[in-house]
């Protein structure tokens, strides 16, 4: 337990994770933000809103796209890491 005890003051002391697992979030959050709107509006208006015509389903796709790019799954366990262990992010460029 000590040695979880440091971790966590070395997490804390730590700028550069604090400032991963900050953006980790933020990114979580605005990847949410982006890709449920656009399946919601093709719930609500129905199969008319594919239509190539309309051209709305872009929108999704971008989102969509942007969010694979940058995969959110592993900025969700490595924040969760943090959040109940207190674990330091990795620094290589996965979160």
């Amino acid at each position: 337990m000590i040695a979880d005890d440091v971790e966590a003051l070395a997490v804390a002391a730590d700028p550069a994770a604090e400032a991963s697992i900050a953006v980790a979030a933020a990114t979580v959050t605005a990847a949410q933000a982006a890709v449920e709107p656009g399946g919601a509006l093709f719930g609500v208006s129905g199969t008319r809103s594919a239509l190539a015509a309309l051209d709305l389903d872009r929108h999704w796709r971008d989102a969509r796209t942007h969010t694979l790019h940058d995969p959110v799954r592993w900025k969700v366990q490595h924040t969760g890491r943090h959040v109940l262990n207190g674990t330091r992010p990795p620094r290589h460029g996965l979160l």
